[in-house]
């Protein structure tokens, strides 16, 4: 798995660690199962932004911790010029891009994300997380599902909703998708 996963795995151990947690009890805390969490921190696991919020929201710790490994310093304004947000590779497949690493105390993180096209028969990985999460396609196109509705989302087009109902999603056309997501 990707040198940055195997990081951020490292990094939720060392949290643990600081609480002196079982992986059991780190797991029940976190609303996983406790394999799950193993592999999480292991690194050989595809954590999701969505399962790194819901664990970052439960300890009171920036989510730029878990991902980047650095403290928000920031609280009046942080500024990304384009191209420069911190990135992360959950896969090949997808890359985020951080727009507010900087900011202190933030109420939602957002992100570009880029997906890369996969062969048609690959079927939609579907998550789940606290909250509201807000997309708009900036270049592309995509299959969004939420709840089992099928949602093609073409550049310019933008969706409000309840990110605890299944979603997930897929670039179209054999081209990668890119997209604003604001996790909230």
């Amino acid at each position: 798995m990707d040198e940055q996963i195997r990081q951020i795995g490292e990094r939720i151990r060392g949290l643990r660690d600081a609480l002196e947690l079982s992986m059991e009890e780190m797991a029940d805390r976190c609303g996983l199962r406790v394999e799950q969490y193993r592999k999480i921190e292991s690194g050989d696991f595809d954590i999701s932004v969505s399962t790194l919020q819901q664990i970052a929201r439960k300890f009171d710790i920036p989510l730029d911790v878990l991902m980047f490994g650095e403290e928000p310093k920031m609280n009046s304004y942080f500024l990304t010029r384009w191209g420069t947000g911190i990135s992360v590779e959950r896969t090949k497949a997808y890359k985020y891009q951080a727009l507010a690493s900087g900011f202190r105390n933030r109420k939602a993180d957002p992100f570009l994300v880029t997906v890369e096209p996969k062969p048609e028969d690959t079927p939609i990985y579907y998550n789940t997380h606290y909250g509201q999460e807000f997309n708009m396609v900036l270049e592309g196109r995509m299959l969004l599902s939420i709840n089992g509705r099928d949602l093609i989302l073409e550049q310019g087009d933008s969706l409000y909703f309840d990110s605890s109902l299944p979603h997930g999603m897929k670039a179209l056309d054999g081209k990668a998708v890119k997209f604003l997501a604001i996790v909230m």
